[in-house]
C-alpha cells in the first residue's frame, strides 16, 4: 500500500514462508486451513445446538412440574412421556452426536490439516494470512505493524504505577 518502510517492521519468523514453498502451496494451504475454521464453527454450531436442546429439555422439566401444580396431571404426564429425555435423532442425544461428529470428521480434519502443513511448510500455521497481511498493510502506520507492538504496563499492572490507595487481597500491599 504504502511505500513507507520501516526495515524493523516486518513479520514474526513464525509467519514467513520457508524456503522453497511455492505460491501455489501457500494459497492450497490457506483453503485447507478456512476448510479446518469453517469446521471450526460448525462445531461451534453444534455445542449452542447441544446446549439450547438441554436447556429446552430443563425447561420442559419445569413447564411438566407447573402443570402438575396447576392442577393438569393429565397434560403433564404427556409433555413428560413424549419430550422430557427424548432422543433428538433415533438413539441420540446431542452430546452422542458431538461424540460421534469429533471422532468421525473433526479429529481426522484437525490431524490431517496439521500433517500436511508439518510436510509442506514445517508445521507453519496462517501464512497465507500473513502475506496477506504483508500486501494489504500500510508500511510505517502505525496501526498496521507487521507484528503486535509492546504496550507499556498500565497502572496497576505490574511494572506500571498505581496511584490507588485500595489495598485487599488481590492488591500489593
Amino acid at each position: 500500500m504504502s511505500e513507507i518502510f520501516d526495515e524493523d517492521d516486518h513479520p514474526a519468523p513464525r509467519h514467513l514462508r520457508p524456503e522453497g514453498v511455492s505460491d501455489g502451496t501457500i494459497e492450497a494451504l490457506g483453503t485447507l486451513s478456512e476448510a479446518l475454521e469453517t469446521v471450526e464453527q460448525a462445531r461451534g454450531h453444534l455445542y449452542a445446538f447441544h446446549q439450547l436442546t438441554g436447556g429446552a429439555d430443563l425447561t420442559l422439566g419445569r413447564a411438566v412440574e407447573q402443570l402438575r401444580t396447576a392442577g393438569h396431571v393429565r397434560q403433564a404426564d404427556l409433555v413428560e412421556r413424549e419430550m422430557v429425555g427424548r432422543n433428538v435423532i433415533p438413539g441420540h442425544w446431542t452430546f452422542q452426536i458431538i461424540e460421534a461428529y469429533n471422532a468421525t470428521f473433526y479429529q481426522p480434519l484437525t490431524q490431517l490439516e496439521s500433517r500436511v502443513r508439518q510436510e509442506l511448510a514445517d508445521g507453519r500455521t496462517h501464512l497465507y494470512e500473513a502475506e496477506m497481511k504483508e500486501a494489504r498493510r500500510t508500511r510505517g502506520h502505525p496501526d498496521h505493524t507487521a507484528r503486535p507492538v509492546p504496550q507499556p504496563p498500565e497502572d496497576g499492572e505490574p511494572g506500571g504505577e498505581s496511584h490507588s490507595n485500595v489495598t485487599g487481597p488481590f492488591t500489593d500491599r
